[in-house]
């Protein structure tokens, strides 16, 4: 089964059709997408031959990625409990069902289309996730029947081993299992496949570093981001490990655009205005295009104090380089700290820009009177070089 499928997938991905695709064995390599055509141009031009996405209005993609020459896991978005669905209501599941279907029959002969991604984390939230991975099952059993010549991939969250164990008793319409893993659980997720028993192809349908579910916080709880820089250090080592696992059919790092997610940065591999990052040249390289110009470094950061009283001056400052030494271009923005915080990626309202008073700014530090009024906020930096690469780091802190 498995040889099929290499087979399958490198005759969809490389545009072969000979017997000695299969001793290619190539994965899946893109990236999860939201976002607009030009960084949808800019994710082709940095190597990419696959990308994902989450939802039905992303169907423009698929004309888009055919003129770039992607290929395209086109998600098909289905509703979860958490957000109001109830799948005890037998109309709604069959509108649901006729709606996915009819998206299927009109878009199954496009030839950018590789793989259909059916629901999304369904289950976060729920007390029970089987039923509803048996829907999703259900749901992929009439989409193959409909249309056999592309596989289904079912993507789930990186929840533990007892979901992976029932996952892998579960879902025989579903032809690879996503995962969305992030941080340090990449590097034993191969063995934790086999502990499992999960023996079909796997897809990291979303690759991440440490999410702000993960990391460290100050002692006001804001979680505390990593560097683009150290992000991009992870992406590096995570893809390289990845590309060595035989049961691993490919990996999407996330998010080819910018998203607000706890913060402005803390998941995009882009900046809003579309420029580039340490993270977009790691995936570049990783996709055997290196970039000439990489983006700037940053080696060091840090604030005067994690609290302050309201109207005190503050101190912060960064150690960042650009790669041919040139000057670079700093900005020092305060933001107060998001409230909006959701589940599951679901769409966060961003916090407010913050005008305080800047007595000092150069391209090594920056001196500013803390906000009037008490609560959490973060200093954003972005370093820029002459090239329009970028670099971000915050420092949350509090004043009290």
């Amino acid at each position: 089964m498995r040889h099929l499928l290499t087979f399958f997938f490198a005759v969809l991905v490389l545009g072969v059709a000979t017997p000695h695709a299969v001793a290619t064995d190539m994965q899946w390599r893109g990236a999860a997408f939201e976002g607009d055509r030009a960084s949808l141009a800019r994710l082709a031009a940095a190597g990419a031959q696959v990308v994902r996405v989450y939802r039905q209005s992303d169907a423009w993609v698929l004309d888009e990625a055919q003129r770039l020459g992607l290929k395209v896991v086109m998600g098909l978005w289905v509703e979860h409990p958490r957000h109001g669905f109830d799948y005890t209501d037998a109309k709604a599941v069959r509108a649901q069902e006729t709606a996915l279907l009819d998206f299927v029959a009109r878009h199954r002969k496009h030839p950018a289309l590789l793989a259909w991604g059916v629901g999304n984390e369904v289950e976060t939230g729920a007390a029970d996730s089987l039923p509803l991975w048996r829907e999703i099952d259900r749901l992929a059993g009439l989409l193959k029947r409909l249309d056999p010549a592309h596989p289904t991939l079912m993507v789930v969250a990186d929840t533990g081993m007892d979901a992976f164990r029932t996952l892998a008793a579960c879902c025989a319409n579903i032809d690879l299992l996503g995962i969305n893993v992030y941080a340090g659980a990449v590097f034993d997720l191969p063995q934790r496949l086999r502990e499992a028993g999960i023996t079909k192809p796997v897809v990291v349908a979303e690759l991440g570093p440490l999410g702000q579910w993960q990391a460290g916080r100050k002692p006001w709880g804001a979680p505390v981001e990593l560097t683009s820089t150290e992000k991009a250090r992870f992406f590096t080592a995570a893809l390289a490990f990845l590309s060595k696992q035989p049961q691993i059919r490919g990996a999407f790092p996330f998010l080819w655009g910018a998203k607000q997610e706890q913060t402005a940065t803390w998941h995009g591999l882009l900046l809003a205005d579309g420029s580039a990052t340490a993270m977009s040249d790691a995936l570049a390289a990783a996709w055997g295009r290196p970039a000439g110009a990489p983006a700037p470094v940053v080696r060091g950061i840090g604030i005067g104090a994690d609290e302050f009283a309201p109207g005190a001056e503050i101190s912060a400052g960064i150690d960042a380089v650009a790669h041919d030494g040139s000057a670079l271009s700093i900005e020092w923005a305060v933001f107060a700290e998001a409230t909006d915080l959701r589940k599951g990626g679901d769409a966060e309202a961003a916090p407010a820009r913050i005008d305080v008073r800047m007595l000092h700014a150069d391209a090594a530090g920056v001196r500013f009177e803390a906000p009037a009024r008490r609560g959490a906020y973060r200093l954003f930096i972005t370093a820029r070089d002459r090239g329009g690469k970028a670099a971000t780091a915050n420092l949350p802190f509090l004043v009290r």
